[in-house]
């Protein structure tokens, strides 16, 4: 059994913490909000987040991050993308050396264009940062639905160990090496699910998400391999995988947003209307600038970012990708 605490308590990070107190261990939910955590206590559960759902009894929930800090086998940063360098930063006081923690988080820095787990490094320079990620809703995963994600570390350690920690009969985790791989693959696709739910707004049909699906995935994979990441991560769980069910899941959030847009809706307004984190219009633009730094093109993405920031109409968004100019579909192929 080991001591485990999470470190947001939104709807992954509570799913994540039934998971892995269903495996034995000991966690501790953490939430900046004493009323939430009150409220969580109270109810054991998280009716806004995931309705329904039973917390266990066993789960500790507290509101003071040195108690959930302290002296911990593993920390599991779950909190929204724009409070990772914050949260990492109070952090700091209570850390152990060489303390293991994994994120679970997906999204770019704009202000610096750094990943999840480079913004912790950044922060906590001494510790052990890896990552978990993957096609995983949390509304199926707190329910025991069966999930397949990767465990991504340059220490092999620490990947093996999140593995174990929490893998179980509906719960398979692999391990990868290919940590940018995984986040430039996990940050992007919440951009291309807000394409894809434009689409579904606008009333388009499968052979356009079909396009957004297979064309996204080839902008994802040139820029995390100009990264140095690998591309066979990007053909695997959380490159396409990933892709396709934020991409066509009604639990999607990203979608969700696209859809109100893509029916006229403010960006906004769109993301008051989800009434939760939409982490690809906060990756929209870091994307948008990795690829002017990296020199790799971005259609989608681009399009993405005029409507989003710039008023740009959906419609017109979707004309000027059908409408660039003729290429090859892959430049590595030649006619004999």
């Amino acid at each position: 059994m080991a001591e485990i605490s999470i470190l947001g308590a939104g709807s992954w990070g509570t799913a994540l913490a039934i998971l892995l107190s269903g495996n034995g261990h000991q966690v501790t939910l953490w939430s900046h909000r004493k009323d939430q955590v009150e409220e969580l206590k109270r109810t054991h559960k998280n009716e806004s987040k995931l309705p329904g759902v039973i917390l266990p009894e066993r789960l500790h929930l507290t509101d003071q991050l040195e108690d959930a800090v302290l002296d911990k086998d593993l920390l599991v940063m779950a909190v929204p993308s724009t409070a990772t360098r914050e949260t990492a930063e109070k952090m700091k006081p209570y850390l152990s050396p060489k303390q293991r923690i994994i994120t679970v988080t997906k999204g770019i820095e704009e202000a610096t264009l750094m990943t999840q787990v480079e913004i912790i490094e950044d922060v906590l320079p001494e510790a052990n940062v890896g990552i978990l990620s993957g096609p995983s809703h949390a509304e199926e995963v707190a329910i025991a639905m069966p999930t397949v994600v990767v465990a991504g570390a340059r220490d092999r350690d620490l990947a093996i160990m999140t593995q174990e920690f929490f893998m179980n009969e509906t719960f398979r985790v692999y391990t990868s090496p290919d940590v940018i791989g995984i986040e430039i693959g996990g940050s992007l696709k919440n951009v291309i699910a807000l394409a894809a739910g434009m689409s579904d707004g606008l009333g388009f049909g499968d052979n356009a998400k079909a396009a957004l699906i297979t064309r996204g995935i080839k902008e994802i994979t040139a820029l995390a391999t100009a990264m140095g990441g690998q591309p066979e991560t990007l053909s695997g769980l959380t490159g396409i995988g990933d892709l396709i069910v934020t991409c066509q899941s009604r639990h999607s959030r990203n979608r969700r947003a696209g859809v109100y847009i893509g029916q006229g809706m403010k960006m906004e307004d769109a993301m008051k209307k989800v009434a939760m984190v939409v982490e690809g219009v906060y990756s929209a633009k870091a994307a948008a600038k990795l690829g002017e730094k990296y020199g790799v093109e971005l259609p989608i993405i681009t399009e993405v970012n005029h409507v989003l920031f710039e008023g740009k109409d959906c419609r017109e968004a979707v004309l000027s990708l059908m409408t660039r100019d003729k290429k090859k579909e892959d430049e590595r192929l030649r006619f004999v």
